[in-house]
């Protein structure tokens, strides 16, 4: 475990190993706990990175999850850790005792991968959710989606993809908007001043 870890500060790589065989899925779960709660960027756009890479190796049929050894070598400062985990535990054990293994449909390889899937479009929203509060309905569905799989609860998982794709729609809306307003700038500014043919 991390608490027989004596050093000041904790890499990457030490955190994955002690995930061990639910790596993939406590990573999930890690990568969308900093969503829940108003963050600036680029903590979305990272954490929405990261948890593309990971999605991608899930689709892959990877049995552990391959992070770049830069990646993995990271650190972190051990205060910071163990403040987060004990912020995110009494909630995950409320959870816990409530969650149980049932409809296990994405249990299997076959599960999985679709799960790889869902979890990528998860992520692509991530990375261009609204600033601020767009991320947290993304970071909710990512969370119980990955406690979902640790606890093998396809009900968890499948509240997670409602909320998810409540956040992906969210994430569309500002892609369109923002799309659409640089779009009547241009043509704006192409009747303002027709020389620049725009």
């Amino acid at each position: 475990m991390l608490a027989s870890q004596e050093s000041e500060r904790l890499t990457v790589g030490d955190i994955v190993a002690v995930l061990r065989d639910r790596a993939f899925a406590l990573l999930v779960v890690l990568l969308g706990l900093p969503n829940c709660l108003p963050m600036p960027p680029p903590i979305p756009l990272v954490c929405g990175l990261v948890l593309l890479v990971i999605a991608i190796q899930i689709v892959a049929g990877m049995s552990a999850p391959w992070l770049p050894r830069r990646l993995l070598d990271q650190s972190i400062a051990r205060a910071t850790v163990e403040k987060a985990v004990s912020r995110a535990v009494p909630l995950l054990r409320r959870l816990e005792r409530w969650s149980r293994p049932r409809l296990s449909v994405f249990d299997g390889a076959v599960g999985m991968r679709g799960m790889g899937v869902l979890i990528l479009a998860l992520a692509l929203a991530l990375i261009v959710a609204p600033p601020f509060f767009g991320q947290i309905p993304l970071g909710l569905a990512v969370s119980l989606i990955g406690l979902g799989l640790v606890e093998r609860d396809g009900f968890v998982v499948l509240i997670g993809l409602l909320i998810g794709g409540v956040g992906v729609g969210i994430s569309i809306g500002f892609v369109y908007t923002l799309f659409a307003s640089i779009m009547g700038a241009f043509a704006w500014l192409s009747q303002a001043i027709p020389g620049l043919g725009l």
